[in-house]
């Protein structure tokens, strides 16, 4: 029996995406992403970059979460 492996391409998000997803401004999350509070970018090319839309998603859970805590 052979089994195929199917592998799942991830949702890569370029900075307008993640900005209006966010509501954040470039400037912010880069300066987020610099303390360790956003997640990192990921070099998807010589001069562009891109999130990974799960960690962004998980990123505004935890800001949700936060605000119910509270």
């Amino acid at each position: 029996m052979l089994k195929t492996q199917v592998s799942a391409t991830p949702d890569l998000r370029r900075l307008p995406a993640v900005a209006k997803q966010t509501g954040l401004s470039r400037a912010s999350i880069y300066r987020l992403a610099k303390m360790g509070r956003f997640p990192l970018p990921v070099k998807v090319g010589t001069r562009a970059s891109a999130w990974l839309g799960q960690e962004v998603d998980a990123f505004i859970t935890s800001r949700i979460a936060a605000r119910e805590s509270k």
